[in-house]
């Protein structure tokens, strides 16, 4: 550990600095001495340190002084005073600026050191916290946004503009477009990252429900309250909060809601003590919320509140050149995680994939892509694999070439096979859907050596 390790000792008496150096050359560290504050700061840009071992009475700049500099240079340098008895309430103001800890003279060698070694196991603790933090923040984003296209491009410049701020922001587009994937990559894009996103699912609850969930509630402040809860705005503290379908909320949930934003303060239902509200806001809608305004069922003071910044997300339909990204990520992340040697799908169905219309959007063809490894073998996924319903009733995939008429066996081929597909290989339900007896789709299988 020693050999890695940096120190600088700023002291102005030649017996310290030298007995020191020595000291601590013999356990393996690399070491610098300085008499005074200007030596120490001409050595700085010279060298990289980890630890300052600083006495704080020396002629000149003093010691109080020099450390405010070195960490105007560097938030991460390690300061350790070195004082007399006399000094210890400077040595204590010291820490209070962010020294890391003091020791007073004269000087026990041993405790120095272990002193030093605590310092330099915190700064690789703190370094590779970071260092996990943005690893983490990069792995999220690039697993959540996958596009090439203008449109998608564009979103990327949206995200990257409003994320570093604390402006709040309304994403609006069709279900499936993946909004929830853009709110969570402007909260790993922005200052808030380390703090947590609360996302609460605004459709998916009743406004009986919606307020306990948002503001929670104390003990007895309703029936089967037995316990004290937190709210979703309390959990969101420092970070972001994510209303999904913002535009389900009832008129009483919106004017709290709405209170909310204007004071940053809110109480738990059944209590008095007022709690502060410190996050960001981003909320998302597949709703026209301007014709809800209208109607009179969503608050127009709310709406504006809310809609300070508005990213709207095409339909899948509207991005067709990123449908083989977005297929190649799908597989690639299911068949690892499936334990399956899929390399890609063949080119026919690539065709019919990007074809495809996609009313779903992003959601149906990732559902998609997931059953398709499921009941697909390796090492490419077919058209087979993906059995596609207009009006609810099963249909075989057309040929990728318009130009080429099938056979009738290859028809029948086709057609048997996505029926096998769509029931999971339940045998008497293909005989239903195609509405035969069960041992002619045996013989079928047979002849045309389908996967069953």
């Amino acid at each position: 550990m020693a050999e890695q390790v940096s120190l600088l000792i700023v002291d102005d008496e030649q017996v310290v600095r030298d007995s020191l150096k020595n000291w601590f050359t013999q356990e393996g560290y690399q070491v610098e001495t300085a008499s005074g504050a200007m030596e120490a700061l001409d050595k700085l840009p010279e060298f990289s340190f980890d630890i300052v071992l600083l006495d704080i009475k020396m002629p000149g700049m003093d010691g109080i002084e020099l450390q405010r500099r070195l960490k105007e240079i560097d938030q991460q340098l390690v300061v350790i005073i070195m004082t007399a008895y006399a000094s210890v309430d400077t040595a204590v103001s010291a820490l209070k600026q962010g020294a890391y800890d003091y020791i007073i003279k004269p000087i026990d060698p041993d405790d120095l050191s272990r002193l030093v070694r605590n310092a330099v196991m915190q700064r690789r603790l703190l370094r590779e916290n970071l260092r996990l933090k943005e690893e983490i923040t990069s792995l999220i984003y690039m697993d959540q946004m996958i596009g090439e296209s203008p449109q998608m491009q564009e979103i990327f410049r949206l995200i990257q503009t409003v994320a570093d701020t604390d402006t709040t922001v309304m994403i609006q587009g069709p279900s499936g477009t993946g909004k929830e994937l853009v709110a969570r990559a402007i909260h790993v894009n922005s200052k808030r990252r380390y703090f947590p996103i609360i996302a609460i699912n605004c459709g998916a609850l009743p406004d009986t429900l919606v307020e306990s969930e948002l503001f929670g509630h104390e003990r007895g402040a309703f029936t089967g309250a037995q316990y004290r809860r937190k709210g979703k705005l309390e959990l969101a503290h420092k970070g972001t909060i994510f209303f999904d379908e913002i535009g389900n909320i009832g008129l009483k949930t919106q004017m709290d809601l709405l209170r909310v934003i204007e004071t940053k303060q809110f109480t738990r239902l059944g209590g008095n003590q007022i709690i502060d509200a410190d996050f960001r806001i981003i909320s998302a809608t597949n709703s026209n919320l301007e014709e809800a305004v209208k109607e009179g069922t969503f608050r127009e003071d709310l709406y504006y509140r809310l809609n300070v910044f508005n990213i709207q997300l095409p339909s899948l339909k509207e991005r067709p050149a990123d449908i083989p990204l977005l297929v190649s990520h799908f597989v690639q992340k299911y068949a690892t995680a499936m334990n399956k040697p899929f390399s890609g799908v063949d080119q026919e169905a690539m065709e019919m994939l990007t074809n495809h219309s996609w009313p779903g959007n992003v959601r149906e063809l990732q559902n998609a892509v997931e059953r398709a490894i499921v009941v697909g073998s390796p090492p490419l996924v077919t058209v087979n694999d993906f059995p596609f319903t207009i009006n609810g009733k099963l249909v075989a995939t057309p040929s990728a070439d318009s130009d080429k008429v099938l056979t009738l066996e290859e028809v029948e081929k086709r057609h048997i096979q996505f029926a096998i597909n769509k029931t999971g290989g339940n045998i008497s339900q293909v005989a239903q859907l195609l509405d035969v007896d069960r041992a002619t789709i045996y013989n079928k299988i047979k002849k045309y050596g389908l996967r069953a």
